[in-house]
């Protein structure tokens, strides 16, 4: 597959098959002009945060709120609400030398909530020309529902891990496994969707934006979900790793690297430190997403967390959807200068210098 202006096929940089993680030569990631990420769903909203920094909110959107009709108000209409749910989705807008591109970035926990808050923000699922998934969990790709309603039978490359289509389950300590819904292949395939599977590092928009594959484990505290468990060769087995966690890299030109997680599962320290060995890129410019710090299983690792990411030092700080509210907290109080609060329906406008 090749790649160029206009193309959204990624180009895998090391031939798909071999071993994951990726242990080659830096990548070369191209700098962009702009990068805005919009928080399509999520587990948070505030109508009333203003905008802060690259945060443009939603009442802040093209002058005026998303209107909807409504009969029973005075003029017949409405501010809309965006459906706000335990997932996420994010859409990626990408500008290099007059090009823009457009991408999703998983899509969120329910059928219809990513597909609606896309039309409510007025970002045509019908410009997507690339989704990108961090991981076959429900709560990121239930939404393909939705997608395929608008756009029909969708012509659109998915870019994915081969562990994606685990059949998976959590096995709580004091209650019956809950085993999560898993997507269905074939239902995507006949949706129209080319599906792209790598382990390695892929580039989507002639090296505008790189797609990690499986992240390299380095730290001594992120240690993965230990009560997850796979499917596989007729058995249940422990699946702490979720092997198939990705991120989005991006290069803002003067400002440093733009990293998008889904959950987070690999360990968003890990996942920073991976952007960076893969780019040789230092300079972290954002994080967003999800950090996946929540509840009693990963709360005592929010510590070591936060020192890591004051090493890391990036300039802008984003956690979302499974955080946690106690990781938020911290990090808000660690990193005061870089943390925002995310809420759906914000935009983070994204630029470099000459574009600002």
């Amino acid at each position: 597959m090749c790649t160029g202006p206009g193309t959204a096929h990624p180009t895998p940089v090391i031939p798909a098959g071999q071993d994951a993680p990726w242990q080659g030569e830096v990548i070369p990631l191209e700098p962009v002009d702009s990068v805005a990420v919009t928080t399509i769903c999520d587990n948070f909203i505030d109508i009333w945060l203003v905008d802060e920094g690259p945060a443009r909110r939603l009442l802040s959107r093209g002058g005026e709120p998303p209107y909807v009709p409504v009969p029973t108000l005075e003029g017949g209409k409405g501010i809309g609400q965006p459906h706000v749910e335990h997932g996420f989705s994010a859409h990626v807008e990408i500008t290099k030398a007059g090009h823009v591109h457009r991408l999703l970035f998983d899509c969120g926990m329910t059928p219809g909530g990513c597909a609606e808050n896309l039309a409510l923000f007025d970002l045509p699922a019908t410009d997507l020309e690339a989704i990108v998934c961090s991981h076959g969990h429900f709560d990121h790709t239930t939404g393909f529902a939705g997608l395929l309603r608008v756009l029909g039978r969708a012509s659109l490359p998915v870019v994915i891990h081969p562990e994606f289509w685990t059949r998976r389950r959590i096995a709580f300590p004091a209650a019956e496994p809950m085993e999560v819904p898993t997507t269905s292949r074939r239902a995507l395939e006949e949706g129209g969707f080319t599906i792209i599977e790598n382990r390695q590092p892929s580039f989507l928009f002639d090296r505008s934006a790189l797609v990690t594959g499986e992240v390299d484990r380095t730290t001594s505290f992120e240690k993965g979900f230990p009560i997850h468990q796979a499917y596989r060769n007729g058995a249940w087995e422990p699946d702490p790793l979720i092997l198939d966690d990705q991120a989005l890299i991006l290069s803002v030109a003067g400002k440093g690297l733009v990293i998008l997680t889904g959950c987070g599962h690999a360990g968003i320290v890990n996942i920073c430190r991976y952007a960076r060995r893969l780019t040789g890129a230092d300079r972290i410019h954002a994080v967003i997403g999800g950090f996946h710090l929540s509840g009693q299983l990963f709360e005592p690792i929010v510590g070591a967390t936060c020192d890591a990411l004051i090493e890391l030092a990036p300039e802008i700080i984003v956690p979302s959807h499974c955080t946690g509210w106690k990781a938020t907290h911290a990090l808000a109080a660690r990193l005061p200068g870089a943390f925002i609060q995310n809420s759906v329906g914000t935009t983070f406008d994204l630029k470099a210098p000459h574009a600002a």
